[in-house]
């Protein structure tokens, strides 16, 4: 696209199409500010489950409802001109059935305005993930470790050692072969992951998954040290914004206790200058 073209959004196709090409820049966002600053250097947004632990103060993504994530989608969606929104399906909108899954991504779609939808899952999400793209939802997947199977993971943990490559080789093809247009690989080893990279045809987007992979995503909040209730070793801090609000608001907080906050030229005057209209 020439400088002079008009802009148009990102969309799934183009995101399959950069197989191979200049790596894919993915960041979550929860609110139209955040949109705005993501949208002018990311490909995609991705409206994350993460917002509950991030802005809800949830203990873990299991407990973010569909009312969330459209909340949050609309607005995402409202501060994009130019990348992609991709939005999560939470825990318990799509495991129970194919059909389950299509009526909530297709409400997904419809109230937020995003082209896409991503879910968790490798192989035992093949036929949703089939049966959603067959009827028009483009269907991002995600692997490796899946954060809303935490409790049967047994935590946090890497996944894809101690004989368990294969399996998650396997997760790749099987969402590939289903329709899956881009897959998130996060806490893969990086040897792994630069192997299912290779052998797939479609994008992969890592997070914790090394440098070999088609893209990278992280949470942003992560990322600007907003959110500091734990740190995992992939996340790279490119800023210390919550430091900086801890000192702002103590700072202001200083100066409303001290009286020097609001100083005289923040206030109006019992009758306004002559001339003036306010």
């Amino acid at each position: 696209m020439s400088a002079t073209s008009p802009l148009r959004p990102v969309l799934p196709p183009d995101i399959r199409a950069r197989k191979g090409q200049s790596p894919l820049v993915v960041l979550t966002a929860y609110t139209t500010p955040m949109a705005r600053l993501v949208d002018a250097h990311c490909d995609v947004a991705l409206i994350g489950d993460s917002v509950g632990m991030v802005l809800h103060g949830l203990p873990s993504t299991l407990g973010v409802t569909m009312e969330m994530m459209i909340l949050h989608g609309r607005a995402v969606v409202r501060g994009l001109v130019r990348a992609m929104a991709v939005v999560d399906m939470p825990f318990g909108s799509y495991e129970e059935s194919p059909q389950q899954a299509y009526r909530n991504a297709a409400r997904l779609m419809v109230e937020t305005g995003a082209p896409a939808v991503k879910l968790e899952g490798g192989e035992h999400m093949a036929e949703t993930i089939g049966f959603l793209t067959r009827r028009g939802v483009p269907v991002m997947a995600h692997i490796g470790l899946t954060p809303q199977a935490v409790n049967t993971l047994g935590g946090y943990r890497v996944v894809g050692r101690d004989g368990a490559a294969e399996g998650v080789v396997a997760d790749a093809q099987a969402v590939e072969v289903a329709g899956a247009f881009a897959v998130v690989l996060e806490k893969v080893p990086v040897g792994l992951a630069a192997r299912i990279t290779q052998g797939l045809t479609i994008p992969t987007i890592g997070i914790g998954a090394g440098v070999q992979c088609d893209g990278q995503v992280l949470v942003v909040d992560d990322m600007l040290g907003m959110f500091t209730d734990f740190r995992p070793k992939f996340v790279k801090r490119y800023g210390e914004l919550g430091a900086a609000a801890d000192e702002a608001i103590a700072t202001y907080a200083a100066d409303v206790r001290a009286r020097r906050f609001p100083g005289p030229e923040h206030g109006f005057a019992d009758e306004a200058p002559k001339g003036s209209r306010s």
